[in-house]
């Protein structure tokens, strides 16, 4: 166990710092929006720290965004098209964790440009700015792959702060 790790984690403070409730309502915005491009669903969440067994499991980020992919029910769409953007704040840290439907389509390697883009934003706490940046990507780079499907009905929250 890292202990730096372990104290950045446990002092760190709220997500609500930075994401308050007014940016998470301009990412449901900006989500709402753009989904009408494409067949994806996208659910931003963010947290501000893992949880301790996690960090005293040793256990990586990319474990606790895919546990979150499955309590949020990112999976449960008519045609396994949603996508989890995941903001660990304590890490820095973001992963995407996009559903059986879209990694068959979307190309693999596509969304390192995204996240290291967000990345570079959150580092220098533009955090609304970077979370919007990387919604708009991910909803270009989904209208190239996977074009509206007519008919489609919402089934996931689109933003949520776990803590």
């Amino acid at each position: 166990m890292d202990p730096t790790r372990w104290l950045r984690h446990w002092f760190h403070a709220p997500a609500s710092r930075a994401f308050p409730p007014e940016a998470m309502q301009e990412i449901e915005d900006a989500i709402a929006r753009g989904e009408a491009k494409h067949d994806g669903e996208i659910c931003f969440a963010v947290e501000a720290r893992l949880p301790a067994r996690y960090l005293l499991g040793g256990r990586r980020v990319r474990a606790r965004a895919e546990n979150v992919f499955g309590d949020l029910k990112v999976w449960d769409t008519e045609r396994r098209t949603g996508i989890l953007i995941y903001v660990l704040l304590g890490d820095y840290a973001i992963e995407i964790i996009p559903d059986r439907g879209v990694t068959a389509r979307v190309p693999e390697g596509s969304w390192e440009r995204i996240i290291g883009y967000m990345i570079g934003q959150f580092r220098a706490e533009r955090w609304k700015e970077g979370a919007l940046a990387g919604i708009e990507a991910t909803h270009t780079l989904l209208g190239l792959y996977l074009p509206p499907w007519p008919g489609r009905r919402q089934a996931l929250p689109h933003a949520r702060v776990l803590r």
